[in-house]
């Protein structure tokens, strides 16, 4: 039977590619020390999904080891010689890496490059997939120029009318702590593939979201406001009169960008993955949806200072995934995703 390590195994990515892995015929190790708790309070906790992903499975084995506990990844990695590794695990908030930024470096970048050099000395022929982040790029795509509409920002520029490709530069731009930690992260992952030849992959999410998801107010966008729209908590909106656009991706789909990859593996790789210009919202555009799927009433509050180096317009240029991967394809639209998720956070406020 293959092996599929995963860490972050209680995410929202990781959870996903333990099920779809174990349904593969895969067995899974999930790595997760459920730090989400830790950084982010009882509304983080992944532990339900821990419970949930044991159900379901057949072939899923969790650890609760420490991605920073580089001894644990290298014995890990010797001893089980993964034919997969997919790396979800983060501190993926901004604003909390400000104030914890030696755990965020330590989390980000020195976890990742444990586990990359694990993977070199005993899984080196194994695919190795990083989820990490657009916020790579920084405040830069604030630089492009937008238009306002009624209830979004749009690219003003054509050149951006597909989105944002990975040419996009990383340099002269406001990243913020966690940005930083990120771009640590995507150089060492891109270097170990091609300097020492290995199947690495790093693919810069923009809204990767879905009903497995526990957002946060500081992490996790669409997944925290329809958790907020559902159980009538007041949520804040930071600046940019609402209409500040993100794209929005199923974790579904994400996993078959990584099954794709897996499938097709090249060194060195990086890819932007979003739901593109097909799936994107603004805020006061969430609201209206969430409203009409859950029949409740958004109660929101409004702030005029901006969070630090939040992004206005980001929306995801997937021409280079398409075209190195021709079959993969966004299979679940926005609509099917807010239904998905609304549906699900009702249920989990009933019980």
């Amino acid at each position: 039977m293959k092996t599929a390590l995963v860490t972050g195994s209680s995410g929202l990515i990781g959870s996903e590619a333990v099920t779809h892995f174990d349904r593969r015929g895969y067995r899974v190790i999930g790595v997760d020390n459920n730090m989400r708790a830790d950084f982010f309070g009882p509304r983080g906790d992944t532990t339900w999904n821990l419970k949930r992903l044991k159900k379901v499975t057949r072939h899923f084995d969790p650890r609760g080891l420490d991605i920073r506990d580089r001894a644990a990844m290298f014995d890990l990695v010797k001893t089980e010689r993964p034919e997969v590794i997919v790396h979800c695990a983060a501190q993926p908030s901004h604003d909390l890496a400000a104030s914890r930024p030696l755990d965020d470096f330590d989390v980000n970048a020195v976890g990742t490059l444990n586990l990359l050099e694990a993977a070199r000395q005993h899984a080196a022929a194994s695919p190795f997939v990083l989820m990490s982040t657009n916020k790579v790029y920084g405040d830069g795509p604030n630089r492009i120029a937008l238009k306002e509409e009624a209830k979004r920002w749009a690219y003003a520029d054509p050149a951006y009318a597909r989105g944002i490709a990975e040419g996009f530069s990383i340099d002269g731009s406001l990243h913020s702590i966690f940005g930083a930690s990120k771009v640590a992260a995507d150089v060492m992952t891109q270097e170990y593939g091609r300097y020492f030849d290995m199947p690495t992959v790093y693919f810069r999410g923009g809204c990767l979201t879905g009903p497995s998801h526990s957002g946060v107010e500081l992490h996790g966008f669409l997944s925290y406001l329809v958790s907020a729209v559902v159980r009538g908590i007041t949520y804040t909106v930071y600046g940019y009169k609402g209409k500040q656009v993100r794209d929005q991706i199923h974790s579904a789909d994400v996993l078959g960008a990584i099954d794709a990859f897996c499938s097709a593996p090249q060194p060195g790789v990086v890819y932007n993955l979003g739901g593109g210009t097909d799936n994107n919202c603004s805020i006061l555009e969430a609201f209206e949806a969430v409203e009409a799927l859950s029949g409740r009433k958004a109660k929101w509050a409004y702030s005029a200072q901006a969070r630090r180096g939040d992004h206005i317009c980001y929306i995801s240029d997937l021409s280079k995934l398409r075209a190195d991967y021709p079959a993969w394809s966004l299979q679940h639209s926005l609509p099917q995703i807010l239904e998905e998720m609304v549906t699900a956070e009702m249920k989990r406020s009933a019980d």
